[in-house]
């Protein structure tokens, strides 16, 4: 099983007018954090010019492939049948990213291969997790 999976994404990110901004990302899946996925954009991307790394359920990019899913900070739906849009909220604002579907599939694809739905729980070392909360205590 892979430590951690990353993979390198062209996305767009949709302006506030409209047009499109191409943007290289980076997805990423840790074996250590199941559950979850990354998806780091570039400094170039976010208002502060600082990169920017958003952290969320991997089911949830999964469900959002087909039907629309999410809550809180993060949104995903198919757009057609080829492109997938990723909304995200912060106390700054608003950002829609568009990505290409199968792009999108192929990294969950790797995720599920690393560790297959339903093993999330037997891949957590909990001692591991609850000695990192608790600063070693």
């Amino acid at each position: 099983m892979a430590d951690t999976l990353q993979q390198p994404a062209r996305a767009r990110l949709v302006t506030p007018d409209g047009r499109e901004r191409a943007l290289a990302v980076v997805l990423r899946y840790s074996a250590a954090d199941p559950l979850a996925v990354q998806i780091t954009f570039p400094s170039e991307a976010s208002l502060d010019g600082m990169e920017v790394t958003w952290i969320f359920a991997r089911q949830l990019l999964d469900d959002g492939l087909t039907s629309p899913a999410g809550g809180g900070d993060v949104h995903i739906w198919p757009s057609g049948r080829s492109r997938t849009v990723l909304e995200f909220h912060s106390h700054q604002g608003l950002a829609l990213v568009q990505f290409d579907t199968p792009v999108l599939r192929r990294f969950l694809s790797r995720t599920y291969a690393s560790v297959p739905a339903g093993d999330e729980e037997t891949s957590l070392d909990l001692d591991q997790g609850l000695s990192r909360l608790l600063g070693g205590v």
